[in-house]
């Protein structure tokens, strides 16, 4: 399940660090703190960054709209419950210098899978760390490589099982699994001079690491069980830090949502 909170900006033209993704993992933590025992131990969720009309500044993104947007998603619908009812507790939060007053929410019809489906990435995706080999994190492994898809595939299989959701039967027959990059996208970010990869900061059990992250289209061809696990609950490692977070390409966000009531 995927919903869209939408937040009141208080202070228009304050400010967030480019890559905020740190904070809204430490507003989520703070959030789930004061949840029932089941909640607290969550891991199957992921979010965005927030999204408004933006400029670009010293100090990182300056929000001008009134409203700004976060994206969350997990397949456990009674813990995003469980999060908008605390969430919506609070008159105000803060993410870096924004003060945001939580507004309502809205929900997102759920796709139909196939075994065949073109993303693009909301937020970076990371192939490597606590459930594969955390010596490559800051590694650059080209997108077309084997190695790419290996990783993402390691990582998927290891996080699906682990959820205790899926008999090892199944496990074992999500063998096809291939990631095939958008080729023109990335001519383009090459001719541009632009970058497609970077190195970012998260944390980890209260450890900041530095990891490599990637943004671009492609395409997944797996099982439907495997499409819809990965939109659910993130694409990679480091879901839970805001990481890998993917949206299904050339759909109109207008018209896929709802209002969603805060029960």
């Amino acid at each position: 399940m995927r919903v869209r909170i939408i937040f009141s900006l208080g202070n228009r033209g304050a400010s967030v660090p480019f890559h905020h993704q740190y904070l809204l993992s430490n507003l989520i933590e703070d959030l789930k703190a004061d949840l029932s025992e089941e909640f607290r131990h969550q891991n199957l969720y992921c979010f965005s960054g927030l999204k408004g009309q933006t400029k670009v500044g010293k100090s990182g993104l300056h929000f001008f709209s009134n409203k700004v947007t976060l994206v969350f998603t997990s397949p456990d619908k009674d813990f995003i419950d469980a999060i908008l009812k605390r969430l919506f507790k609070e008159e105000m939060v803060e993410v870096g210098n924004l003060c945001l007053t939580p507004e309502s929410v809205e929900r997102e019809y759920a796709p139909e899978f196939t075994e065949d489906v073109k993303y693009v990435c909301i937020s970076p995706l990371v192939l490597a760390g606590p459930n594969t080999d955390i010596s490559i994190e800051k590694d650059f492994i080209p997108p077309f490589d084997d190695a790419f898809s290996d990783y993402l595939y390691e990582s998927t299989m290891v996080r699906m099982q682990a959820t205790g959701r899926y008999t090892q039967e199944q496990i074992e027959s999500f063998f096809k699994f291939q990631v095939v990059p958008d080729k023109q996208y990335l001519a383009k970010i090459k001719e541009a001079s632009k970058k497609f990869s970077r190195i970012y900061s998260t944390e980890l059990d209260d450890e900041r690491r530095e990891v490599r992250g990637y943004t671009f289209p492609f395409t997944l061809y797996a099982a439907k069980e495997v499409q819809e696990f990965l939109f659910d609950c993130g694409f990679g490692e480091y879901a839970m830090g805001g990481f890998g977070m993917i949206d299904i390409a050339n759909t109109n966000p207008i018209g896929r949502a709802e209002p969603y009531p805060i029960i």
